[in-house]
């Protein structure tokens, strides 16, 4: 179902939210997009199907939201992709339902993309405490290298087109899989300092309810799609579940 679809011309930055029953935190998502201080911006919103009233929020908001639609879909990530295929802006960011930017994020983000000439960034982002930085030469033997998918990630456009989209038939950690393929591609990147934090990141996304083995067996999966060794794979895989069971021993 198409809620909403106006024309609009030229947007440096498409900001895509993934919906479905998000009606108790939509609204502060949505209002978190619409009070940027940088305002050329789209906000797509696109809803699997929500049966509470997002829909609602969603109508209630069509002044400040280029498009937006509401129908099932296979999981976040296909969702993402759509979002992603609608989008006229040359830099992609994801916001989740739950979370929010400060009011000065979308200057910030198009500072470092005018200045800097990268392809992706990677912003500060509050989540109980500040998280900033990128690790990427981390990443062969942890994920845990940047601050938060949603919030403070954003790349250019043709990334996607040249690279692919998110991986759908992953169920989680499909952005994990992306980045990855962003650090083995070589492609110019940056952060932002630690006093410009973009957003809150709230808790209780969909990485976080995965247990340790479904955590461990879909980073797994990301290296030998990303054509990690096996062998180093397995050892990996096992370290990490030894060191889960004596933090859990001695904890």
């Amino acid at each position: 179902m198409l809620l909403i679809n106006k024309k609009i011309k030229n947007p440096l930055i498409s900001i895509i939210t993934v919906t479905k029953n998000s009606s108790l935190s939509l609204q502060r998502c949505i209002d978190s997009v619409s009070k940027q201080e940088f305002k050329n911006y789209e906000h797509i919103i696109i809803d699997g199907s929500s049966t509470d009233k997002t829909i609602e929020i969603i109508k209630d908001n069509k002044k400040y939201i280029r498009y937006a639609e509401s129908k099932k879909d296979k999981n976040l990530w296909e969702a993402i992709n759509r979002g992603i295929k609608i989008s006229k802006g040359k830099i992609i960011g994801i916001l989740n339902s739950d979370d929010v930017f400060y009011p000065n994020a979308l200057n910030i983000v198009s500072k470092y993309f005018k200045e800097k000439n990268i392809d992706y960034l990677l912003g500060s982002v509050l989540k109980k405490k500040v998280y900033s930085g990128f690790f990427p030469n981390k990443i062969y033997y942890k994920f845990n290298i940047f601050p938060s998918h949603s919030v403070g990630f954003f790349v250019k456009k043709h990334v996607h087109e040249k690279y692919g989209y998110y991986d759908d038939k992953l169920e989680y950690c499909s952005d994990y899989s992306f980045i990855y393929k962003l650090i083995k591609k070589k492609l110019k990147w940056s952060t932002t300092t630690k006093t410009e934090v973009l957003g809150k990141f709230y808790s209780g996304g969909l990485s976080e309810r995965i247990n340790i083995y479904q955590k461990i067996f879909y980073e797994s999966k990301i290296r030998i799609i990303n054509d990690q060794n096996l062998f180093y794979v397995i050892g990996l895989s096992v370290l990490h579940l030894v060191n889960y069971m004596r933090y859990k021993i001695f904890s």
